[in-house]
């Protein structure tokens, strides 16, 4: 099987031929680390194997594309032929190359960095080997399947980072300086800057948003730093099998319920996280919200829903006409969206891209631009 052509045009598309990362994506078989996947059906996900169709599985893995690798619980490595699954949430993936070493590239990652980073698969984990050495490398997820699939994978090509199990949100195995999450945090964990050495950086995204924050340790044991231009999202940490769906009862109440306050929005229908700064703007002011999209024929819906009890239902038909906004419950979700939206049209930007960042030592995340700030903690 000729991994390697695939590898190296995956290469070619990512960077260009001088960059220090070519020779990481073009010498690393990705197809060792995702051997089988999720793929989104009509429906439902299905399992897509990989050895059972060699071309397909190429095609894949070595495209700049995320796939999924846990639904709920359900790894596929541990699936039967032919699985499907049709409502679950991913629990874990392998990210698109591209953003792995956009992540990389944010961290500004020396010869001699002794970088800790997010397990996943373990195919970031290798191209951090490769380009470094795995003795500058430490590995970690709170799944212990992963850990360990991913050590056994990462040493069957000749690559043995520390590994561990590990809550990134909770005390980290040694010091470190670069942190790389590839989940995503509300706030920054205290234990990151306790980890990092002075100096020392970490680069990540905040949850429910497309923002990614660098930011270095100061001498007070806070850190300093910015949102970058980019947007990128990744799933949020999580601390047990599976993700808590705190929405599932309200969803059950509320998706064909008139609100106890209904209007006609004057914009058009827009599902939230089609606009990543308008997303991101949503979530650091209202954070928690769920949504769900649907809809048959022109007509198209979207939900919006908050563990407190609030939520939206807006109905449009039609691209360009106007929802009709069904909200209920103790807070008006869209007119904090209507507010978001007002200032974008009046200043043509949001202030979140570009924001600067602070974070106090025991992890109090102040994003501010101009006149405009919020805290997180």
């Amino acid at each position: 099987m000729d991994w390697e052509t695939h590898a190296r045009r995956l290469a070619a598309e990512v960077v260009r031929p001088e960059s220090r990362w070519y020779e990481p994506l073009a010498t690393t078989p990705r197809h060792v680390f995702v051997p089988r996947w999720w793929g989104r059906g009509e429906q439902e996900w299905e399992l897509r194997d990989g050895p059972a169709d060699p071309e397909a599985w190429m095609e894949a893995v070595y495209a700049n594309r995320t796939l999924v690798t846990r639904l709920g619980p359900a790894h596929a490595d541990h699936a039967e032929p032919g699985a499907t699954n049709p409502g679950a949430m991913p629990t874990s993936s392998s990210t698109l190359p591209g953003l792995v070493v956009t992540m990389y590239r944010h961290a500004m990652i020396a010869d001699d960095s002794r970088v800790l980073v997010t397990t996943g698969t373990g195919y970031g984990t290798a191209l951090l080997c490769r380009r470094l050495g795995a003795e500058w490398v430490t590995s970690v997820d709170v799944d212990p399947h992963l850990v360990q699939v991913a050590g056994e994978r990462l040493d069957s090509v000749g690559l043995r980072p520390y590994m561990a199990v590990c809550d990134v949100t909770g005390d980290l195995p040694g010091t470190y300086d670069r942190i790389v999450s590839t989940v995503s945090v509300r706030s920054v964990p205290a234990s990151w800057l306790a980890a990092l050495r002075p100096g020392g950086r970490f680069v990540t995204t905040l949850a429910g948003t497309g923002l990614i924050v660098t930011a270095d340790r100061t001498e007070d044991g806070g850190a300093v730093g910015r949102v970058e231009p980019d947007a990128a999202g990744f799933m949020r940490t999580r601390h047990g099998e599976d993700y808590e769906r705190p929405t599932d009862e309200l969803w059950e109440k509320v998706r064909d319920a008139d609100g106890e306050d209904v209007s006609t929005s004057r914009y058009p229908l827009l599902y939230p996280t089609d606009a990543w700064d308008v997303m991101s703007m949503l979530e650091l002011l209202a954070p928690g919200i769920e949504y769900r999209a649907g809809g048959e024929g022109e007509e198209r819906t979207v939900w919006m829903l908050h563990p407190d009890g609030s939520w939206v239902r807006a109905t449009a038909t039609g691209f360009l006409d106007s929802p009709t906004v069904h909200q209920g419950g103790p807070r008006r979700l869209w007119d904090v969206l209507e507010k978001i939206r007002h200032r974008l049209n009046r200043e043509g930007t949001l202030p979140v891209y570009g924001a600067r960042v602070r974070i106090d030592p025991d992890g109090v995340l102040t994003l501010s631009r101009g006149a405009w700030s919020v805290t997180l903690d």
